[in-house]
C-alpha cells in the first residue's frame, strides 16, 4: 500500500492555483493506484508554529529537562517526521511568495530537518535518513521564473530535499499566472496535463 503526505502551503485556500493542481494530482493518483492511504497537511490553513529558540533547545534535550512548551514542540516535531518517514509519496503545492517558498512550509521544515532525526552529520559530512521518497512539487508563480536567478525556489527545495536524502523530485510548474487570462490559462492546462500522465504512472 502507498503512503501519500500531501502538503498544502498557500493562504489563499480554495483561490488557490498550487492547491488547485496538486488536489488534481493527488486525486488522480488515488484514482490510478487503488488502496492508497492519503495524510493531508495544510500549512496555509493550519500553520505550524515558527520555530524558536526555546524549541529547539528541546530538541535535543532529555523529556524530564524540557519545559512544557518544548515537550509540546518535540512532539509536534515528532509527529511531523512520523508522516514524512512513513509515506511513499510527497505531494506539495507551493506558491511563490516574494521570491521564497511561503513561511509555512518554511515552518514545516524547520520542524522536520533534525539532527539524528532526518539527518546526521558523519566523518564525511552530512547524511540524509529519509531515503526511498518520491516528491512530486506544484509550483505556481505569477510572472516567469524558472532556468533564472530569480527562481529561488527550486534550488532550495532540492538543497533541503537531497540533504535528508531524498532525489526523486519531480516538478510541474505554472508560471506567467498573472500576465494576462491567455498565460495563465496556457500555463493551467500545460501543468494540468503534465499532472495527468505522472499520476497514471
Amino acid at each position: 500500500m502507498t503512503k501519500i503526505l500531501y502538503l498544502k502551503s498557500s493562504i489563499l485556500g480554495e483561490h488557490s492555483a498550487s492547491n488547485g493542481l496538486s488536489q488534481k494530482f493527488v486525486d488522480q493518483y488515488l484514482a490510478t493506484h487503488s488502496g492508497s492511504e492519503l495524510i493531508e497537511r495544510d500549512l496555509g490553513a493550519n500553520p505550524i508554529p515558527h520555530l524558536t529558540g526555546e524549541a529547539l533547545g528541546g530538541f535535543g534535550a532529555d523529556e524530564a529537562d524540557r519545559s512544557p512548551a518544548q515537550v509540546e514542540a518535540a512532539n509536534l516535531s515528532d509527529q511531523l517526521i512520523d508522516e514524512l518517514k512513513s509515506s511513499d509519496v510527497i505531494v506539495l503545492g507551493l506558491p511563490m511568495y516574494n521570491f521564497g517558498v511561503p513561511s509555512a512550509l518554511k515552518a514545516w521544515i524547520d520542524y522536520v530537518a533534525v539532527a539524528g532525526k532526518t539527518f546526521r552529520y558523519t566523518e564525511m559530512g552530512a547524511q540524509g535518513l529519509v531515503q526511498g521518497k518520491k516528491v512530486y512539487i506544484f509550483a505556481t508563480r505569477g510572472g516567469k521564473y524558472v532556468g533564472t536567478p530569480a527562481d529561488t525556489q527550486t534550488g532550495f527545495m532540492n538543497t533541503f530535499l537531497n540533504f535528508i536524502g531524498i532525489t526523486d523530485i519531480e516538478y510541474v510548474y505554472a508560471e506567467g499566472l498573472a500576465l494576462g487570462e491567455d498565460p495563465k490559462t496556457e500555463a493551467v492546462q500545460s501543468a494540468e496535463e503534465q499532472l495527468e500522465v505522472l499520476a497514471a504512472a
